[in-house]
């Protein structure tokens, strides 16, 4: 069965430790900050990096990136890396 964005997201989420939100929205920046942790993207928490800073710094350590340049990633996370995130998150257990 395929996915919905939101479910996806709300995956990601609970993997992280983060609570599951019923309407669809965009991940946080705490979000993006545990989901950065848990794929060993060194970020400074007292000082969060940008939502595009933290995303491309996602993607580049699941693979999906040559680099963690934010320029790649000014929109929110696709359908296609959210469901390669659920994948690396899943790899990990």
């Amino acid at each position: 069965m395929t996915q919905t964005v939101n479910e996806l997201r709300n995956e990601i989420r609970q993997t992280v430790g983060r609570y599951e939100r019923i309407e669809s929205t965009a991940f946080t920046k705490e979000a993006l900050a545990a989901l950065c942790t848990t794929v060993n993207y060194d970020i400074d928490t007292n000082n969060l990096p940008s939502k595009p800073q933290m995303r491309a710094g996602i993607l580049w350590k699941i693979g999906e990136l040559d680099d963690d340049s934010p320029d790649q990633t000014s929109q929110p996370f696709r359908k296609t890396e959210l469901e390669a995130i659920v994948t690396a998150l899943q790899d990990d257990e």
